[in-house]
Parts: structure tokens; C-alpha cells; sequence
């Protein structure tokens, strides 16, 4: 058994914050990422919990928005899906290589850095909402822009609640 680990307090990423969610449950993390700048996300406050398994790090952690936010990459719940998210092996589908999906390796700061990169870079070939990436797609400086113009709104709202 093996604790997600709080190393973060040495090296502080740019872009979030992270701790437990109840003190004695070392299992559960709250996440605050900052929208990353010069993207349609930046100036927003998104708030995530982290789950991780029993046997982390030999399993990824599940990831889940709690405040809304409107990506190609995120389900209407919030929950998050990237390639270094999903169960170690091979992807049965061939669209992923063993290496770029989860390896215990890695830490809530290489999940972090590769959720910013997500939001200022989505992947529409492989969505977890088809509407959000359609929009992406087709009406990037439109309808998908006011979307997650609300969004980021909304979320600097209700940041510090």
C-alpha cells in the first residue's frame, strides 16, 4: 500500500493547488486548477477531486470537475479523460500506446500537468463530450468560447465556497 504522496509541497506546479479533503482520508484530494493563460480557460478557478484506488499507484486515480466547465475532454459529470488517466496496459481500441496511459510512475503532479496541458490543448479525436467537441471543432470562437466563457465566470464565483 502505498500513500499518494505529498511531495508537492516541495516543488509547487504553476497553475493548482492540491490537498486532502478530510485530513484522515489520505485517499481523497480536492484540486484547484487555475485556468491556464492565453487559453479560452484562463482566469478561471476549476475545482476537481482526485480518487485514488487502494492499490494506487499500480491503478490511476479517477478525476472529477466539481465546478462546471465545458471541455472536449471532460464528461457532462466532470469527469475527466486523458490517456494518463486510463488503466496501464494496452488500449483494446489501438488508440493509445501502453505509454501514454496511466504507469505508477506517475504523481498528482504529472496528472496536473497533464490536465493543464488538456485544457489549453483539447484532444477532439477522442471526446468525452461529443457536443463540447463538435462546438471545439466548428464554432471554436463561438458557441464553444461562450460556453466556456461562462464557465470560467461561474467558477470564479464559486471558487472559495
Amino acid at each position: 500500500l502505498v500513500e499518494p504522496n505529498l511531495e508537492l509541497n516541495k516543488n509547487p506546479v504553476e497553475g493548482f493547488s492540491a490537498g486532502l479533503i478530510e485530513d484522515n482520508d489520505l485517499y481523497r484530494w480536492e484540486v484547484l486548477i487555475i485556468g491556464p493563460p492565453d487559453t479560452l480557460y484562463e482566469g478561471g478557478v476549476f475545482k476537481a477531486h482526485l480518487t485514488f484506488p487502494k492499490d494506487y499507484p499500480l491503478r490511476p486515480p479517477k478525476m472529477k470537475f466539481i465546478t462546471d466547465i465545458w471541455h472536449p475532454n471532460v464528461d457532462k459529470n466532470g469527469d475527466v479523460c486523458i490517456s494518463i488517466l486510463h488503466e496501464p496496459g494496452e488500449d483494446k481500441y489501438g488508440y493509445e500506446k501502453p505509454e501514454e496511459r496511466w504507469l505508477p510512475i506517475h504523481t498528482v503532479e504529472t496528472i496536473m500537468i497533464s490536465v493543464i496541458s488538456m485544457l489549453a490543448d483539447p484532444n477532439g479525436d477522442s471526446p468525452a463530450n461529443v457536443d463540447a467537441a463538435k462546438e471545439w471543432r466548428e464554432d471554436r470562437h463561438g458557441a464553444f468560447k461562450r460556453k466556456v466563457a461562462r464557465c470560467v465566470r461561474k467558477s470564479q464565483e464559486t471558487a472559495f465556497e
